[in-house]
């Protein structure tokens, strides 16, 4: 049964009336913003829950039809400079659809749509892509972290929709998966991985911990002792660290 209107509006209603559920995601927090693809996966996420939680008649094809992806930019993942026959959100939905029968070839999606009219119907496709026209986007147009994405999301919907009684066409691979072991690149040394983290900290903390350092002048010395003073001292008070050695007092706002 295609969802209505009415139960879309109260699908959408629940998600609103959480008071710790946030969609979408790009709207809650400065970490992601409309092109981010970990930001798209949480959104599926919320959504598929109150989804499948509150229409026990539908199924997983007819919400990869209709989970709202219109506030997604795909242009950053698009490999493509000019405009196709087919939109991104449309090849998406398709390859989602596919990755949740675990078909291995474009040719099985092809058959399937063509036996399935309502799904085209409601992906508002007028002729159906072809095997290669299919193949081509998958390996050339999409990215590389959007064809993860894929994969992820519809391990999500398997996964989200079992856990409602709503019928799946495959049993979900319930472990999370490890992509650089997946796809055969080496795991980073220990240097690479504190770069990298080190980075991400940065990110971070100009976000989450707004701050101002007080630095002292040229050929001033702090002594070991007065400084872990200062530590013990700020230690037991909120919100107060000292930071980046002795170079500076941090405080947190």
């Amino acid at each position: 049964m295609a969802p209505t209107c009415a139960s879309r509006r109260n699908v959408f209603r629940w998600i609103a009336r959480k008071p710790h559920v946030e969609w979408p995601a790009y709207d809650s927090t400065p970490l992601y913003d409309r092109g981010s693809l970990a930001g798209l996966e949480s959104d599926v996420r919320t959504v598929s829950e109150a989804w499948f939680d509150h229409d026990a008649h539908t199924s997983v094809e007819l919400f990869v039809c209709t989970v709202p992806l219109t506030y997604f930019r795909f242009g950053p993942h698009d490999r493509y400079a000019n405009s196709t026959r087919y939109e991104m959100a449309t090849l998406f939905r398709l390859f989602v659809l596919k990755e949740l029968h675990g078909w291995d070839h474009e040719t099985a999606l092809v058959e399937y749509l063509k036996r399935q009219s309502d799904i085209c119907e409601q992906l508002g496709i007028g002729s159906i892509p072809d095997q290669s026209t299919l193949w081509r986007s998958w390996h050339t147009r999409f990215t590389e972290d959007l064809r993860e994405t894929v994969e992820t999301v519809a391990r999500t919907i398997l996964i989200t929709a079992q856990n409602a009684g709503i019928t799946v066409p495959r049993e979900p691979d319930r472990t999370r998966r490890h992509r650089d072991t997946e796809s055969g690149q080496p795991n980073p040394d220990n240097r690479t991985v504190l770069e990298q983290a080190s980075e991400i900290t940065d990110h971070v903390s100009r976000i989450i911990f707004p701050a101002f350092s007080l630095n002292r002048g040229e050929g001033c010395e702090i002594h070991e002792n007065a400084f872990w003073d200062l530590q013990t001292y700020l230690g037991l008070r909120e919100n107060l660290a000292a930071n980046e050695g002795a170079r500076s007092l941090r405080v947190d706002s």
